[in-house]
């Protein structure tokens, strides 16, 4: 893939059932009932933080998105995190750099918004750490999380500026 064979528009100017056949394509039947659908429940993906990556004949080919989650400590308090993903890409241009796209993009909108506080949110994440360690995500901070339903420790990342913010235990979920 080359720069001028890549256009990134916002997701909200894709006609979600297109959305929607391209998360099927990428994560297959039962896609709903993951873990990260039930993190996120009831909440809606940030616009801003939400973008389609279109191939040279303009066709979808990979998206990304964003939502507001909180991690609810010991004390009830919670703690308002950003829930990236899902990160999706066809499974035939898969290799080609459009997650990594999707991924800058994405995190240079994250910088952007948060330019006039001290640091964006933290970003949370259930993927593959060797790929998105290149993005600065970590499970580093996250032993002491629970999610509600099953999910491989390993697999659940935090990218944060300063992770002594973070709680060493608590639970995520949706931030409405």
């Amino acid at each position: 893939m080359t720069d001028a064979a890549l256009s990134l528009i916002p997701l909200e100017g894709v006609d979600p059932e297109l959305v929607e056949q391209l998360l099927d394509r990428a994560f297959g039947p039962g896609r709903q009932s993951r873990t990260a659908y039930k993190v996120r429940e009831g909440t809606q993906a940030l616009p801003a933080l939400s973008f389609a990556a279109l191939d040279e004949d303009d066709m979808l080919v990979a998206t990304i998105q964003a939502y507001p989650v909180a991690l609810t400590d010991a004390a009830g308090r919670p703690h308002p995190m950003l829930m990236i993903g899902p990160v999706a890409v066809l499974p035939e241009r898969q290799g080609e750099g459009f997650g990594r796209a999707l991924m800058a993009a994405q995190s240079a909108a994250i910088e952007a918004l948060a330019a006039n506080s001290a640091a964006p949110l933290p970003q949370v994440l259930i993927g593959d750490e060797p790929y998105y360690s290149k993005f600065g995500f970590t499970a580093q901070h996250t032993g002491g999380w629970t999610l509600p339903g099953p999910w491989d420790p390993k697999r659940l990342l935090v990218r944060c500026a300063n992770p002594a913010v973070l709680p060493h235990e608590g639970t995520l979920g949706p931030w409405n």
